[in-house]
């Protein structure tokens, strides 16, 4: 957005134009509106370790809240695509045997995502279940 404002700004320094004003001031009022809504989208996402599950919450608009047991699990993975490893932040996510109950915590530190990894996976090994 930052190239769109210098464009949108050189542009009615050279022309100006009341269109590329209204354009300016359009683009910024909707950067501010949409940092807005990313740092809320960032505090929504949350989780608690209890003791016999795994407790993920995330959603502006329709909140969702997913327990986890911690016997029901079957692996945890940890992933970091380019752009997380280049913030230097990573993902875990938990596979159930029902695809609707898998769980995911994202914008962990890659240390605290290795340390949520082992702890769930110990946790998930001294509670299995025999199906």
């Amino acid at each position: 957005m930052l190239v769109v404002i210098v464009g949108l700004l050189v542009g009615l320094v050279l022309t100006g134009s009341w269109a590329f004003g209204l354009a300016l001031g359009l683009t910024v009022v909707l950067t501010i509106w949409r940092l807005l809504v990313i740092a809320r989208a960032v505090r929504a996402w949350g989780y608690a370790e209890r003791d016999n599950d795994l407790l993920v919450r995330h959603g502006l608009v329709v909140r969702r809240l997913s327990i986890v047991p911690y016997a029901r699990m079957q692996f945890v993975d940890v992933t970091a695509g380019p752009l997380e490893r280049a913030f230097k932040l990573a993902t875990v996510q938990l596979h159930t045997a029902a695809a609707a109950s898998d769980a995911r915590v994202p914008g962990l530190r890659p240390a605290e995502a290795s340390r949520l990894r082992d702890r769930l996976t110990a946790l998930g090994e001294d509670r299995a279940e025999g199906l």
